[in-house]
């Protein structure tokens, strides 16, 4: 029993350090068709502010482009965001995208898990989404929780930091690859997962690692990690929490408005990998991540209620 733990963990190990290596060679997959056959807004384009004045790993011209490109099929006007934020800044948009700010330039630099945002950002944007404002705060695994959660804090959102693994329930062979079905009892019924009809409806849902979530509001949770779920302060960390039964999605209302935290980035964009250029993210065939991006958006602007 002791060697096959010990192989386990040697194994967890290595699948982690390659996904480092991977995290490293991640672009925008340049061959994703984002067009939307039935998009949205045809008219009265929603505007969405998307972050980059924030040390952001993912912008709308790198490796959230096909993000980006998908929403903007879907009738969204994006805005690229170089500014601190301020009252006057939020009023003149719908929806704010953030995702994996940093404290520093690079995510290996002293303090990258530091706060991404003041004190007074942080308050502006609560103030803004109580006020009928939507948020998308995207944070993966560290840095980028600690960078990002001082933010989910303020909306009643605790971030673990770490590096989430769950082999039960998980791609083969990669522990860390999560896997939320309807089947599993992990990808849960809401709003987000019905889409506005059936074809929208979420079946699969695959996460990249990424960190755990938690939150105390009752029905907000449509993305749940399973009961074995584990956080590893590092990639190589031989320590670990459970945090089984919390989220890697987590959707709230907030006064007027609405906000959407997402423990993993990797399932929103569509990006290619090493030599090979393997498909990461929404354009891996068999899940529904790219109709999850979508479900998201329409919720957060009211499309869907």
């Amino acid at each position: 029993m002791k060697i096959h733990l010990a192989r386990q963990s040697q194994t967890m190990t290595l699948l982690l350090l390659i996904s480092s290596v991977v995290v490293a060679q991640q672009m925008a997959d340049p061959e994703f068709k984002a067009h939307v056959e039935r998009p949205a807004y045809t008219k009265n384009y929603p505007r969405v502010l998307f972050d980059e004045a924030h040390n952001n790993f993912h912008t709308t011209t790198g490796r959230y482009k096909p993000f980006a490109d998908l929403i903007m099929s879907d009738g969204y006007h994006v805005v690229r965001n170089r500014e601190t934020f301020t009252k006057k800044l939020l009023d003149g948009f719908k929806l704010l995208v953030i995702a994996n700010a940093l404290g520093e330039d690079e995510d290996d630099e002293d303090g990258a898990g530091e706060s991404a945002f003041t004190a007074d950002e942080i308050q502006i944007v609560h103030d803004w989404v109580k006020s009928g404002g939507a948020l998308l705060l995207i944070a993966d695994h560290a840095p980028f929780g600690g960078a990002a959660a001082a933010l989910a804090k303020n909306f009643g959102v605790e971030m673990s930091k770490g590096y989430v693994s769950d082999p039960e329930h998980a791609e083969s062979g990669s522990p860390s690859f999560l896997v939320y079905t309807r089947e599993n009892k992990l990808l849960l019924d809401h709003p987000i997962t019905r889409g506005r009809e059936e074809k929208e409806k979420v079946q699969r849902v695959v996460a990249f690692t990424g960190q755990a979530l938690k939150t105390a509001e009752a029905g907000a949770v449509f993305l749940k990690l399973g009961d074995g779920a584990i956080d590893r302060p590092g990639p190589n960390a031989e320590t670990s929490v459970a945090v089984g039964g919390q989220a890697q999605g987590v959707a709230l209302k907030v006064g007027k408005g609405r906000v959407v935290v997402l423990g993993e980035a990797a399932m929103l964009t569509a990006q290619i990998t090493g030599i090979d250029k393997s498909a990461f993210g929404m354009n891996v065939p068999g899940n529904d991540n790219r109709q999850l991006a979508l479900n998201i958006v329409h919720w957060l602007s009211g499309v869907t209620k």
